[in-house]
């Protein structure tokens, strides 16, 4: 009798939702980290910086962890590493230095965050049914909700308990990898040792071309997602001159309602459309997104580009980790781990690159005089110039996929 994957599902979802609290909490407290700390742009996106370099190097060891020990402890302890994590968050920047103890409650968590994206994708795909690409698009999904949860109900709390209260938010956070420890722990896997048993070698798969083209697209993917939706907050509050709680609403919560519909809707209708036209449509549309979040003049027409950038990214993290499975269905967990690394390249240099832009456009006298003629402060202009970078990703992700060819079959168990 074949076991009844619905758990796992339910606990691959659980595990996701984690991760978007681990990745999405931070970025909603920036302000508040400058404003009491005393934190610059550049420190805010070297935090992001080392959330997303650990990633990488846990995605790395991930390959050969998971085949060696079990995907079930691996998931449960990555769970445990972000619990950890987020309860540092709300300690150790008092017990340390404040910088150091936030870098270092970060790279907890990210640890766990680290070992759930390499996991859950090759879970999911491993279990019986053909629409693979539909399934990866609804398990992505799940993060965007876990994204829209902790920007929703994080800005309510801090709204109606005010900001001195924001150490609660990371301990109330904690239950969400307690439960999903509870749920791996019962959930059937496709096999106990790994979701996948063999499948290409590492350096089988870095001497294919078209490979090598995937783990570009992988890379502006995460850097297209991240850089706008770690920076919407403090660019709405600083950039934009919105109150906190309209910021987030209408910038990182509205971008991550929209992921969510975009990649439930592609789960929906998969099997209908065309993966490479969707996802060279997806880099149009985020493109035009970016520019008008970072050139409109009109602060609602720039929360438009920023939340609807939420439904242009959202195919593009699930679409371009099954378009390369789609080519190489053998790849196993090496390609999935190898993705994941490269996504998460992209997940940290995009919003670093951005506030560091933002620091040093600030210091340009053209831009400067710029800014005096336009009305700007010196502050705007450098977040505007900061989200003005992240276009160049959606363009190098739209040349790579026309380089792809989707293959003549569908990859089936």
């Amino acid at each position: 009798m074949q076991p009844n994957y619905k758990r796992t599902k339910l606990a691959c979802y659980a595990a996701i939702i984690t991760q978007a609290v681990q990745n999405n909490l931070p970025p909603l407290l920036f302000v508040l980290f400058q404003e009491q700390f005393g934190i610059s742009y550049e420190m805010l996106g070297r935090l992001i910086l080392a959330n997303f370099v650990t990633q990488i190097c846990v995605d790395l060891v991930s390959i050969k962890l998971a085949d060696r020990i079990g995907y079930r402890a691996c998931m449960i302890a990555g769970q445990l590493c972000t619990a950890v994590g987020l309860l540092g968050l709300t300690t150790l920047p008092f017990l340390l230095p404040p910088y150091v103890g936030l870098t270092i409650s970060i790279i907890l968590a990210a640890i766990g965050g680290g070992m759930t994206e390499v996991l859950v994708s090759p879970v999911v795909d491993a279990l019986p049914g053909d629409e693979k690409a539909a399934a990866m698009s609804m398990l992505h999904s799940f993060y965007c909700w876990g994204q829209v949860a902790t920007v929703l109900i994080s800005t309510l709390l801090l709204f109606a308990l005010g900001d001195a209260a924001w150490r609660v938010l990371p301990l109330l956070w904690m239950a969400m990898p307690i439960a999903s420890v509870v749920l791996i722990s019962t959930a059937p896997f496709a096999a106990e040792s790994g979701a996948e048993s063999g499948g290409m070698r590492v350096r089988d798969l870095l001497r294919q071309p078209l490979f090598l083209v995937a783990m570009v697209i992988m890379t502006c993917a995460g850097a297209s997602e991240l850089t706008m939706s770690q920076w919407a907050s403090t660019f709405a509050e600083r950039g934009l001159h919105v109150t906190k709680v309209l910021g987030d609403l209408l910038g990182p919560c509205l971008f991550a309602v929209f992921m969510g519909l975009g990649r439930m809707l592609y789960g929906k209708l998969g099997s209908r459309l065309p993966l490479k036209k969707s996802l060279m449509g997806c880099a149009i549309l985020c493109i035009v997104c970016y520019l008008t979040a970072a050139l409109s003049p009109a602060p609602f027409l720039a929360l438009m580009g920023c939340a609807v950038c939420g439904f242009s990214v959202s195919l593009m993290w699930p679409g371009s980790l099954s378009m390369a499975a789609a080519r190489f269905p053998f790849g196993g967990t090496a390609l999935f781990a190898i993705l994941a690394v490269m996504g998460d390249l992209g997940c940290s240099i995009g919003p670093w690159l951005a506030g560091a832009v933002s620091d040093a456009a600030q210091g340009v006298p053209a831009l400067t005089e710029f800014a005096a003629q336009s009305g700007l402060t010196l502050e705007q202009l450098g977040l505007k110039s900061g989200l003005l970078l992240g276009v160049i990703f959606p363009v190098i992700l739209l040349i790579g996929t026309a380089f792809v060819q989707e293959p003549r079959y569908a990859r089936k168990d």
